[in-house]
C-alpha cells in the first residue's frame, strides 16, 4: 500500500515550468550580428539587451551594439575583451563560444525574424510576471489597496508593456535619452513648420509654443464667455483634420502630421460639440442651426461639411463627472485601439477625484486630478489640454486680464502645468460699458471698441520650455471661431 501511495505521489508531482525562451534563436541572431554588423540594424529599433533570456547573450548584444553605434567592428575578436574571460559556457571559454556563434551563423536575411521571436518571448515572460504579481496582490491585498486600485495598476502595467515592451519603469541610460532628444530635433526639422510638437493650426500660437509638446499638461483658463471651449474645439479640429499616418518599422502607425484627438467633454454633449465645429467650418451660426433658420444652400453646406468631418479622427467622450481613474483607463484604451496624439478635457472642475479622502476637500481633489493628469500625459507621451475656470476676483479689478493667482484652487494647477494659457477678450467687457449714443463718452468708447472688436488675446502666463507673452488672435463670435490675425505685410495697401 505504501509503495502504491509513493507511486501515486510521484505521478501527481507537477513538472517544472521554464519561462518561455529560445536560446537557439538568440544564438542564431548573435552569430549573424558578429559575422555581418548590418544584421544589428535590422533589429536595433525594437530589440534591447533585456529581451535576451541568457545573461551572457544580453552582455554580448549590449557590447556589440555599443561598438557598432560607435562605428567600430563587432566580431568575436573585438568584443571578447569586454566580456568576463574566466566565465565558462559548458566546457568552452567565452572566446571559444563567440567563435562558435560566428561559425554557425545564419544569414542576415533571417535576422529580423529571429529578433522578433526573441522580442515576443520576452514579452510573454513579462506578461507572466505581471500576471503573477496580480494574483499575489489579490491573495494578500494590503489594507489600503482597493480592488479598483489594483485593476488600475494592472491596466497601467499592461499598457506600458504593450506600448514599450517594458512594464517596470526603472532607469533609462542617458545615451537612450540623448538619442530620443536628437530624434525629436530631427522630427521637428522634417515636419511642416519645423515644430517639435503638434501644430495647433494657429500660426502665432505655434511660434510661441513650438507646437503642443508630448507629455505636457497645458492648462487653458478664462472667465465664462471668453471662448475657452471654442478655442480648444478649434485646435482639436485643426489637429484631427491635419492627421497623416506614417507606418513604423514594427508595423504600427504614428502621426507624421496632425494626430488622433480624444476629447473628454464633461460640459457639453457630443451633439452640441459637433454643432459648434460644423458652425465654425461652414460659417453658419450655431443658433441658426439649432432654430432651423437655414436656407437650402446652407443645408447643402452642412451635409458636405458633415461628410468631410466623418473621416477625421476626433473621438468624443461626453461622460459627465468622470473620475481621473476612468479617464486614464479610457485614454489608454483609445491609444491601444486607434492611436492617440492629443487629449482635451473640458473642464477640470467638473472632474472627480478617485479617493474618498480627496472628495471631502475640494482643493485636495483638484490636486489629485491635476497630478493624475500630468502623470497620464507622461505615461501616454501625449499633450493634455485641460480647461479650467478662473475665480471671480478677476471681475473686481480694473484690468481684467487674468493672472496665475486667479486660477481656481490654483496651487496645484499652476504647479503641475507645463504651460498655462489664458483667453481674454476686451471686446466682451467693452460692449457691456456702452454709453448712450450721441454723448462725447460714446465717441471715445466707439473708437476704443473698434480697436478691440473681433480680437482676442491668448496670454501665455507660464511655459517650461519657452517664453511667456501674449498672442493676438482674431475671433468671430457668431461662428465661435478663432483664427490668425493677418500680418502687416499681408494687409491690402493703405492710402493716407
Amino acid at each position: 500500500m505504501a509503495e502504491a501511495a509513493l507511486k501515486f505521489g510521484a505521478a501527481e508531482t507537477p513538472l517544472y515550468r521554464e519561462a518561455p525562451n529560445n536560446i537557439e534563436a538568440e544564438q542564431a541572431l548573435l552569430g549573424a550580428i558578429l559575422v555581418n554588423n548590418d544584421a544589428f540594424y535590422r533589429v536595433s529599433d525594437f530589440l534591447k539587451p533585456a529581451h535576451f533570456y541568457e545573461p551572457l547573450h544580453r552582455k554580448i548584444f549590449e557590447v556589440s551594439a555599443e561598438l557598432i553605434r560607435m562605428g567600430k567592428m563587432a566580431n568575436p575578436v573585438t568584443i571578447k575583451t569586454f566580456l568576463p574571460a574566466d566565465e565558462k559556457v559548458g566546457d568552452m571559454t567565452v572566446a571559444q563560444y563567440l567563435a562558435r556563434l560566428a561559425a554557425e551563423a545564419v544569414t542576415v536575411i533571417n535576422a529580423s525574424d529571429y529578433g522578433r521571436a526573441i522580442y515576443d518571448l520576452a514579452t510573454r515572460r513579462a506578461l507572466i510576471t505581471v500576471g503573477e504579481d496580480m494574483v499575489n496582490i489579490a491573495y494578500d491585498a494590503p489594507v489600503d489597496m482597493s480592488p479598483a486600485e489594483q485593476i488600475e495598476d494592472a491596466e497601467r502595467r499592461l499598457f506600458e508593456l504593450a506600448e514599450t515592451g517594458r512594464y517596470d519603469g526603472g532607469f533609462e541610460s542617458f545615451s537612450d535619452a540623448i538619442k530620443t532628444a536628437v530624434d525629436m530635433a530631427n522630427a521637428a526639422y522634417m515636419r511642416d513648420g519645423h515644430l517639435s510638437g503638434i501644430s495647433t493650426g494657429l500660426r502665432d500660437v505655434d511660434r510661441k509654443l513650438g507646437g503642443l509638446q508630448p507629455s505636457d499638461l497645458i492648462i487653458l483658463a478664462g472667465r465664462p464667455a471668453m471662448g475657452k471651449t471654442s478655442l480648444v474645439t478649434n485646435i482639436a479640429f485643426n489637429i484631427a483634420e491635419a492627421y497623416q499616418p506614417a507606418q513604423q518599422a514594427d508595423g504600427s502607425f504614428k502621426a507624421a502630421n496632425g494626430g488622433v484627438v480624444g476629447f473628454f467633454s464633461l460640459e457639453m454633449s457630443a451633439e452640441q460639440l459637433a454643432t459648434r465645429i460644423i458652425s465654425e467650418q461652414t460659417e453658419i451660426s450655431s443658433s441658426k442651426i439649432r432654430r432651423g433658420e437655414i436656407t437650402e444652400a446652407d443645408f447643402e453646406k452642412l451635409v458636405a461639411c458633415a461628410q468631410t468631418m466623418q473621416k477625421i479622427p476626433l473621438f468624443i467622450d461626453a461622460t459627465g463627472g468622470i473620475s481621473i481613474a476612468q479617464l486614464a483607463a479610457r485614454a489608454r484604451r483609445l491609444k491601444r485601439q486607434r492611436g492617440l496624439e492629443v487629449i482635451v478635457i473640458d473642464y477640470v472642475q467638473l472632474m472627480q477625484g478617485s479617493s474618498a479622502k480627496s472628495s471631502q476637500n475640494r482643493v485636495q481633489e483638484i490636486t489629485e486630478i491635476t497630478t493624475g493628469l500630468k502623470a497620464l500625459a507622461k505615461e501616454l507621451n501625449v499633450p493634455i489640454i485641460a480647461l479650467s475656470q478662473l475665480s471671480r476676483q478677476v471681475e473686481s479689478r480694473d484690468d481684467k486680464r487674468p493672472q496665475l493667482s486667479d486660477l481656481r484652487e490654483s496651487g496645484s494647477i499652476e504647479q503641475d502645468a507645463d504651460v498655462v494659457l489664458f483667453v481674454y477678450r476686451d471686446e466682451y467687457y467693452m460692449q457691456n460699458k456702452q454709453p448712450e449714443e450721441g454723448t462725447p463718452e460714446y465717441e471715445d468708447w466707439r473708437i476704443k471698441f473698434e480697436k478691440v472688436k473681433g480680437k482676442a488675446e491668448l496670454i501665455i502666463a507660464k511655459q517650461r520650455h519657452g517664453p511667456t507673452g501674449t498672442v493676438e488672435l482674431a475671433f468671430e463670435g457668431q461662428y465661435t471661431r478663432f483664427s490668425d490675425l493677418a500680418e502687416e505685410h499681408q494687409l491690402p495697401e493703405r492710402f493716407e
